[in-house]
């Protein structure tokens, strides 16, 4: 629901800005999406007449005309507009006016003839998207030389309000200002609707065969309305503000007695009405033509309008072609009515519509607001089109209308849940108010709801209301009482429970071993590791506290291995012990073996082992859950129990925290494995911190990606070569990628080609060749400087 401040404070005005009011409807449980402001800034622009009107010398679409802008002197202006007329009140932009977008207004020579100012349309004032085909033409009693800004009220914003689907009251004007009544115990004073009186007895007769569906339909006709009379600038505006485009002065008006009082509305063309109107369910085979021009086919379960030759119009939903207002129409039917919010809820959808009017009729419309709105807009059709209004045929079946809904609220019942005391006095204020009525009881109050409040059912609803009125930030603030404290657990940690289920969607099992393994293996895998010695073991292969998970892992892999598990993946969280017993260091780690296939076996499945990489992918996977993967690095290591060639050390901020490589051949004979194994072994405390994520908008300019191919000493480590690149690369990169290494035909011996992407993007502008050359330049001077690298021709 978009709507006008100003609008909405002929209603009812509090002494709050723009922003604050927001807050407050906010707070109130009616969510605020959007403030914005009705035009684009301009200045210098008056109301001005055109007093005369000639054919440009030189040009044939061009028009030379003599304005008054009030100033006491006529002004010559060149229009190109095709609908300047001698006679209209126009906006005027005069010489040093300044229109959105900066446009500033200069004298000018147009084909040979001065021109001081332009005749402005209302796409060059902001009032509208696009490109107007004329100029904007003002009623002709806007008075010549007034501010055209200040004329049309044009400091204003529009409030963009996201109800939840059980405020369906607050679809309009005066749903919201009741709300913002009562939050600022105002009184809400909306305009005057006065009944018209019939001034001839015409009626069309109105059946409804499916009262349930539709408990009462009000219709009156109206004859003799000039559909051609311009609808009035203030309810074009209103409409404009509101998101809905002015088409022709009845549907104007409608939408705008929609607006204002949330009935939806729709007036039919008397002469293609035949015999009377009839609220039925659809037939088999029945089609209608749709406002839109679609034509769909009508299923039986969808509530129709009808005549005695068909349907006229999706009840609550949109009306047809055949019936609607056009500028042949003389005599019209205008309807009003209450559909039940089952009738309507999902009609629109199964047909691909959504509308307005479904919009409220889904929610809940009034039901006792039909005949106001007819008698709105009649008033407002006899004032704008003329017409004869009829008498209104209200068709009524109170048995099928909403029953009136009591509540009883509880005093105890009320303190309970708000933890504060309200006075009798606020909680009946505030109830009468939101529009209830109110008797007092014994134990509290007896509430009978209104007819637009769908959502007021039991106590819990009351309180719900009190609460939100009275406002949430003013009710006390209660801890829960424990006897155990909380530790604090700061939000970018990252959950160990969250790590074992990365690694169970990578094809890991948990394993958990004991923290007692054989001083032999421990040895053999670690033979400078300290670690304490239990005084008595369960057995002699358990006699020393481990001092890493390796050993726990080697030794689960080989009771796999003995059983024809030739496919190994385990994972494993626990404590080491480094050190002796009077220094003794605790340290949670986490650790994980892979070996054989890559894949699961099966028919499109692989040969190939896993590898180093393929375990390290693993690892990072890992290392990307805390969102900061920049702080991980991996660098060349000597460990004794894995490969020399075929090993990492894992460094977080520069500190060493893990192990990651290939079981050591030598180890591996020694154990009597026939197959490799790729190990890793990481500090928890390091592995659960992360960092908090924060928003980075998205540029819309374009990105710039240059490839380069770089020749190295094949003992170069290819990080060195990412770090010099990040450094020479400027604050605009966005992505380093490596794609290939390669060593072969056409790469000197003692070398590889290491092939890497750079991708530049800058957040607020296009980047240029120069810049991103200058930029490449330097990275292929720099590592040729540090590295000796070339670039591979």
């Amino acid at each position: 629901m978009k709507f006008s401040e100003q609008w909405l404070r002929e209603w009812v005005s509090p002494q709050l800005a723009t922003q604050a009011l927001a807050d407050q409807i906010t707070m109130a449980g009616l969510e605020v999406d959007a403030v914005e402001a009705v035009a684009e800034n301009f200045e210098g622009v008056v109301i001005a007449h055109v007093i005369d009107k000639v054919q440009h010398p030189d040009a044939d679409k061009l028009s030379v005309c003599q304005v008054d802008d009030g100033s006491g002197e006529p002004l010559q202006v060149v229009c190109g507009a095709p609908n300047v007329a001698v006679g209209q009140k126009v906006p005027f932009a005069r010489v040093g006016a300044v229109l959105p977008g900066d446009f500033k207004i200069k004298k000018a020579k147009l084909r040979g003839v001065d021109s001081r100012g332009m005749i402005c349309s209302a796409s060059e004032l902001g009032l509208e998207e696009g490109h107007s085909a004329g100029i904007l033409v003002l009623p002709a009693l806007a008075p010549v030389g007034e501010d055209f800004r200040a004329w049309m009220e044009l400091d204003d914003s529009t409030i963009e309000v996201d109800l939840t689907p059980n405020r369906g009251d607050c679809l309009s004007i005066k749903g919201l200002a009741r709300e913002v009544g009562v939050l600022n115990r105002l009184a809400v004073e909306g305009p005057a609707i006065e009944t018209q009186e019939a001034t001839h007895d015409e009626r069309f007769p109105i059946h409804v065969s499916d009262p349930e569906r539709c408990p009462r339909y009000i219709g009156r006709l109206i004859k003799g309305v000039n559909v051609g009379a311009e609808t009035p600038l203030w309810m074009v505006e209103r409409l404009r503000r509101s998101s809905i485009r002015s088409i022709d002065p009845v549907v104007d008006i409608t939408n705008y007695v929609m607006l204002e009082l949330g009935q939806p509305m729709h007036a039919f063309d008397l002469g293609n009405l035949h015999e009377a109107i009839d609220v039925r369910l659809a037939r088999e085979g029945e089609r209608l033509v749709l406002l839109d021009g679609q034509e769909i086919a009508l299923r039986d379960d969808t509530l129709v309008i009808a005549d005695h030759r068909g349907p006229l119009a999706i009840a609550g939903v949109m009306g047809g072609e055949h019936s609607g207002v056009n500028l042949e129409t003389r005599d019209i039917f205008l309807e009003s009515a209450f559909f039940t919010p089952l009738a309507v809820a999902g009609q629109a959808r199964t047909y691909g519509l959504h509308t307005d009017a479904s919009h409220r009729f889904e929610r809940g419309v009034d039901p006792e607001l039909t005949r106001l709105a007819v008698e709105r807009a009649t008033a407002l059709l006899r004032k704008i089109t003329g017409g004869e209004p009829g008498p209104v045929i209200d068709v009524t079946s109170h048995d099928h209308l909403p029953p009136a809904r009591h509540v009883e609220l509880r005093a105890a019942r009320l303190e309970q849940a708000l933890g504060v005391t309200l006075a009798s006095e606020t909680v009946e204020d505030i109830l009468q108010r939101l529009g209830m009525v109110v008797h007092e009881t014994a134990e509290g109050w007896r509430v009978e709801a209104p007819s637009w409040r769908f959502d007021i059912d039991i106590e819990e609803d009351l309180i719900e209301e009190l609460a939100r009125i009275h406002g949430y930030n003013r009710l006390p603030v209660r801890r829960p009482q424990a006897r155990l404290a909380l530790r604090p657990d700061g939000e970018s940690r990252q959950p160990l429970s969250r790590m074992r289920h990365q690694m169970a969607a990578r094809g890991y099992q948990e394993a958990i071993s004991y923290s007692f393994v054989s001083p032999e293996l421990q040895r053999t895998l670690m033979p400078q590791a300290v670690s304490p010695r239990l005084a008595n073991p369960i057995s002699s292969d358990m006699s020393v506290m481990r001092a890493s998970l390796f050993p726990g892992l080697i030794k689960a892999l080989e009771y796999n291995l003995n059983r024809q598990q030739s496919r190994v993946r385990l994972f494993e969280a626990g404590l080491v012990f480094r050190g002796e017993l009077d220094d003794l260091a605790q340290i949670p780690m986490l650790g994980a073996l892979a070996c054989g296939p890559r894949e699961p076996e099966g028919w499109g499945a692989g040969r190939e082992t896993v590898d180093f990489y393929d375990v390290k992918g693993d690892l990072e996977s890992l290392l990307a859950m805390g969102g900061d993967a920049a702080a991980w690095r991996f660098e060349p290591g000597q460990h004794s129990a894995l490969h020399p060639g075929q090993t990492a050390r894992v460094l977080y901020r520069g500190d060493e925290v893990g192990w990651i490589g290939t079981l050591h051949p030598a180890v591996r004979a020694e154990l009597g494995l026939k197959v490799d194994a790729v190990l890793f072994e990481v500090r928890l405390d390091a592995l659960t911190q992360g960092r908090l994520p924060s928003f980075v908008p998205l540029s819309r300019f374009p990105e710039v990606r240059r490839d380069l191919a770089l020749l190295v000493e094949e003992d170069l480590p290819v990080q060195s070569l990412l770090d010099c690149l990040r450094e020479q690369a400027g604050e605009w990169l966005t992505e380093l990628r490596l794609f290939d290494v390669y060593q072969g035909k056409g790469v000197p011996e003692g070398y590889k080609s290491v092939a890497l992407g750079l991708t530049w993007q800058h957040p607020s502008r296009t980047l240029n060749d120069d810049e991103i050359n200058r930029l490449v330049d330097a990275i292929v001077t720099e590592t040729g400087q540090r590295f000796g690298a070339r670039l591979r021709s």
